[in-house]
């Protein structure tokens, strides 16, 4: 496999399911917090790690963007296995688990041998790790994302949308916020335009800090990314990057002083998209965006 990352269990698929554990997948696993005192496993703030042990709220997150029957899901930061075990309950043809902590391997590990082919371990740093060369390839992620680098994952992710069916996705509830935030927010912006192009975002739950070990001082949000046929509206990803990125870097400037730093004729520029010159980043909305995109030259 090439990259810094290595393939610890895989197996062939095999093609069944098992829906809400009915063929009784959790009965011959001992609890999670008896295998996380095993083998001595504590988060680590410096890995963004909060543990989900919460057995209600592993499968409503499992479950919440659709049936898995059929799909092969690749799951971020899994941790000792707590979404791991639900995915793979709810139904899930294969889990790939990509874990770059190894005091969890061994406990993913013995997950695996009661998996019987279904889940395959990836030992790996998520950023760096190539999506295309797993297999089977992934066509759904569901994950308890690590804080530290959630947007960093979404924006490599928004890079191969045609991977994925669907992206069930926890984060901050602040970035969850700049993700779905509609033109007029303050909390609209570059994170907001560049996945609205590409995807439909929708807000499924809250998860309260006392639902994580240990618990973390914010509230997070369950998000659904559903991957456009088509982006929202047509232009250069580049460009659309390039006046995205200097508008909202000076977002309390009206456009036509942001844009400066891109364009010696920014007002020239607003004409050709049919903007006024006199508004500020937050008040365009995507498609606007795709136009003063297209304007560019």
């Amino acid at each position: 496999m090439p990259g810094s990352w290595r393939v610890i269990e895989q197996k062939p698929l095999m093609r069944r399911s098992i829906l809400h554990d009915q063929g009784g997948f959790l009965a011959g696993l001992p609890p999670l917090r008896d295998v996380i005192t095993r083998h001595g496993i504590r988060a680590k703030k410096s890995l963004g790690q909060n543990f989900l042990l919460d057995l209600n709220l592993t499968h409503k997150i499992a479950r919440a963007g659709g049936p898995l029957a059929g799909q092969v899901v690749m799951e971020i930061g899994a941790g000792p296995g707590g979404l791991t075990r639900a995915l793979l309950a709810e139904g899930a043809d294969h889990v790939i688990a990509v874990e770059r902590d190894r005091r969890c391997l061994a406990a993913l590990e013995e997950l695996a041998i009661h998996a019987r082919g279904r889940l395959t371990l990836v030992a790996a740093d998520a950023l760096t790790l190539d999506e295309y060369d797993l297999w089977p390839r992934p066509s759904q992620v569901v994950a308890n994302l690590p804080y530290n680098i959630s947007t960093s994952l979404l924006f490599k992710w928004l890079e191969r949308l045609d991977l994925f069916q669907g992206l069930t996705l926890m984060f901050q509830k602040e970035v969850a916020q700049r993700i779905i935030a509609q033109p007029g927010c303050k909390t609209y912006g570059r994170l907001s335009v560049m996945v609205q192009w590409l995807c439909t975002a929708t807000t499924l739950f809250d998860v309260p800090p006392r639902a994580f070990t240990p618990a973390p001082k914010v509230t997070s949000t369950v998000l659904f990314l559903k991957p456009r046929p088509m982006p929202l509206a047509p232009a250069e990803k580049i460009k659309l990057e390039t006046v995205v990125a200097a508008a909202f870097g000076q977002r309390r400037k009206m456009l036509r002083g942001s844009l400066k730093q891109i364009t010696d004729r920014p007002e020239t520029l607003l004409q050709a998209a049919n903007l006024d010159p006199t508004l500020r980043a937050e008040a365009l909305s995507v498609e606007q965006f795709c136009a003063l995109a297209q304007a560019l030259r």
